[in-house]
């Protein structure tokens, strides 16, 4: 059941009101009345039951995510800067200053299950509603696309420390079902453990697969034993059983293959980089507008898809969130096989011998261009929380490229508002000769302190 905060609420003479000492024309309370947050409730409304206990305010929920994501917070990190700061808790839509955390943090993760994908999405279009239409009209004409690696939480993988989760969790299942197994290897296993860390040199590379090849059959033999006594009384760990046997049978150049056993959606993505080849998550594909640098499109993939292949989905999302077609989509040479789709023209760097010099000159402006993109990736994952996801499966995936995407356009609306009342300032007092005399006159500072 959804519960409303007042629109008019009746004043208390002991507590503090918010709008009677913050500053009104602060970035975030102009942010805070340009979201249209009734249509955001009336939208994500039907995520709820209309009946049992009111939940938490939508606005509050929805507010704190945001702040999370702009200011790159934890769960629990954003509930302790929300008490401090007046000006969130404002955003959030609170009438007076609080003292208590609105909710559990936990609380955050069954609101992103509720609403998934779809009401996600409706996050990330309402950061897009922000600009006006006539800006999105022009600045949608030509957009810049290009994918990324969201790398999830896990460890580096290696066949020593995938056997060894195996082994762990099949105790923890047996432990948890009060069975007994046959043998554990608890000595064994942590004489292995301390062998095998520095096993890399190539002196011990004999020593190595054969001390793996004792922890793979360990392995083994703990999964059967654990296998055959928890299924014979229970078939709560089955998809558990499938991942550990996933993990036991794969082969070096398999493909689909587990590198996490809490994660197991994780797909190997060789970057070619010299300091990381190999990153460990899903693909993220974003497009950017050219002029005015808005995110109208976001998009995690589950799979591992040629980049070429991501451009179609991305140019329809782009047009369903905004409602106008691009007309230009400005890749890189990874995306090459796509000239055209539809009316859109795919722009890369390469020779066209029907060229005019013209239309050369224009296509190798716009390729210079794409290389703006990869500034916005480094913020996505430097400010907005892209550079590791700690958001669990497929779903925590796409959660968190829409709020990221959502956040990066929040910032830049805030930014362009803050500068706006620079350059009115900056006019005023020094670019009008009647009122530079004045205002020196008054503030006894200089013109030229300003500058």
């Amino acid at each position: 059941m959804i519960k409303k905060l007042p629109k008019q609420p009746q004043l208390e003479m002991y507590k503090t009101v918010l709008v009677s000492f913050i500053n009104l024309e602060h970035e975030l309370c102009q942010l805070a009345r340009k979201i249209d947050w009734e249509k955001l409730e009336k939208d994500l409304g039907s995520f709820y039951s209309p009946v049992g206990r009111p939940a938490v305010p939508i606005r509050t929920i929805v507010g704190l995510l945001l702040l999370k994501q702009i200011y790159n917070l934890g769960d629990e990190t954003v509930m302790e800067r929300w008490l401090e700061n007046p000006y969130w808790q404002h955003f959030c839509g609170e009438i007076y200053f609080q003292y208590r955390h609105p909710f559990d943090p936990s609380d955050f993760v069954h609101f992103r299950k509720r609403i998934g994908e779809d009401g996600m999405k409706r996050i990330f279009q309402e950061s897009i509603n922000l600009f006006s239409k006539e800006e999105l009209k022009q600045e949608v004409k030509e957009v810049r696309i290009d994918t990324t690696v969201q790398e999830k939480n896990i460890t580096f993988p290696t066949d020593r420390k995938l056997y060894e989760k195996v082994i762990f969790s099949c105790l923890r299942i047996a432990e948890k079902e009060g069975i007994t197994l046959k043998r554990t290897y608890p000595r064994e296993i942590r004489k292995l453990r301390n062998d095998l860390r520095f096993s890399n040199h190539p002196r011990n590379h004999k020593k190595k697969l054969k001390l793996e090849k004792r922890f793979y059959n360990i392995a083994v033999k703990i999964y059967n034993d654990c296998l055959d006594k928890v299924q014979a009384s229970t078939e709560a760990f089955d998809e558990q059983f499938d991942v550990m046997y996933r993990i036991l049978t794969q082969q070096r150049n398999d493909s689909n293959k587990v590198y996490s056993l809490h994660e197991p959606e994780v797909h190997c993505i060789a970057k070619g980089k010299e300091h990381k080849k190999y990153e460990f998550g899903n693909k993220s594909g974003f497009a950017y507008t050219r002029r005015g640098g808005i995110i109208v499109g976001a998009i995690a993939f589950e799979d591992n898809p040629f980049d070429g292949h991501t451009l179609e989905p991305q140019l329809a999302q782009v047009e369903e969130l905004t409602g106008f077609t691009p007309r230009y989509a400005i890749v890189d040479r990874g995306y090459r096989g796509q000239n055209q789709i539809g009316e859109i023209n795919v722009v890369m760097p390469k020779n066209l011998k029907r060229e005019n010099r013209y239309q050369k000159k224009k296509r190798e402006e716009r390729c210079r261009s794409r290389s703006g993109i990869e500034g916005l990736i480094s913020h996505l994952k430097l400010d907005h929380r892209m550079l590791r996801n700690y958001l669990k499966g497929v779903l925590g995936d796409k959660t968190n490229t829409f709020l990221a995407a959502a956040a990066y356009n929040m910032k830049k609306w805030m930014i362009r508002q803050r500068d706006i009342i620079f350059v009115f300032i900056r006019f005023l007092f020094f670019r009008t000769e009647v009122l530079v005399p004045v205002y020196a006159e008054i503030s006894g500072v200089t013109k030229n302190r300003f500058l």
